[in-house]
């Protein structure tokens, strides 16, 4: 057992009939738990005596002089933002993608996905703000990591993982564009793309850029691991074609079409199984 449920009628119509409100299914109980953490969190931030809870386990600058690792974990599950209602519309959708995720992958494969997704993100998120400190002192914005602090790395994933799961469903975009599903993986990276255009937060688009790759890979490969073996047999692949392509620039080989080898242009081709 690696409990994986059966999947309910789904939020959202997979055929050509668009987008619907979620049918009355039992929320899992996971995703309850899930949003009641970020919301506390998020809610923590204003208070005087909580604020140091929700700073410790976002992502932040202290991480690499300080040690503080474990935030490369945390951060997603750490609300994020001012005090505005949009925490509960970010909430909101959320739950709407995830709850479909969650019944299509099962418990195990859902929270192995989010873990392998945000973390990968997450210290691709700190290499390049490390990098960005080095090359320009001072950093090219004051608050780093904005664009994918807690239900925004959250709803990268989900959504992500909607579009990959269900590529071949019509959304009606804000309930009126339709659109399949395949389409969000670029609509998150272009919405994020906006938001560096405004804030100039490069680490936190580069978290979510991977967490969207990362998701669409771990879920199109089978697992991480397989997915860390597909990039490295993609890498040796191209290693070899490129140590390939040098070795005949060297020494001057051609390739010969088909499989005659050493046969004349206007010889006719050979089955090199006929003797």
């Amino acid at each position: 057992m690696n409990g994986r449920r059966p999947a309910p009628p789904g939020p959202w119509s997979r055929g050509p009939g668009g987008i619907g409100f979620p049918p009355l299914t039992p929320a899992p109980r996971d995703l309850v738990v899930l949003l009641a953490v970020v919301f506390a969190t998020y809610a923590l931030q204003f208070f005087a005596a909580t604020a140091w809870l929700p700073a410790l386990l976002h992502l932040g600058t202290a991480l690499w002089p300080l040690g503080l690792v474990w935030q490369v974990v945390t951060y997603p599950f750490a609300g994020y933002g001012g005090a505005s209602i949009w925490i509960l519309l970010e909430l909101l959708i959320l739950y709407w993608f995830a709850r479909d995720v969650f019944y299509r992958l099962g418990r195990r494969r859902f929270w192995r996905a989010l873990l392998t997704a945000s973390v990968i993100a997450g210290l691709a998120a700190v290499g390049v703000e490390v990098f960005v400190r080095l090359a320009t002192p001072g950093g090219m914005t004051l608050a780093p990591f904005t664009l994918m602090q807690g239900q925004r790395t959250l709803l990268a994933f989900a959504i992500a993982a909607f579009a990959t799961l269900n590529r071949h469903a019509t959304v009606l975009l804000f309930f009126v564009l339709p659109i399949q599903a395949r389409w969000f993986l670029w609509l998150e990276i272009l919405i994020a793309f906006i938001a560096f255009l405004a804030t100039k937060d490069l680490a936190g688009f580069t978290g979510i850029a991977v967490v969207v790759g990362t998701t669409y890979s771990v879920l199109t490969a089978g697992g991480p691991g397989r997915m860390l073996r597909d990039w490295r047999l993609r890498a040796d692949k191209a290693r070899i074609e490129r140590q390939l392509a040098r070795e005949r620039r060297k020494r001057k080989l051609r390739v010969l079409e088909g499989g005659g080898q050493g046969r004349e242009p206007d010889e006719p081709r050979r089955d090199p199984w006929v003797h």
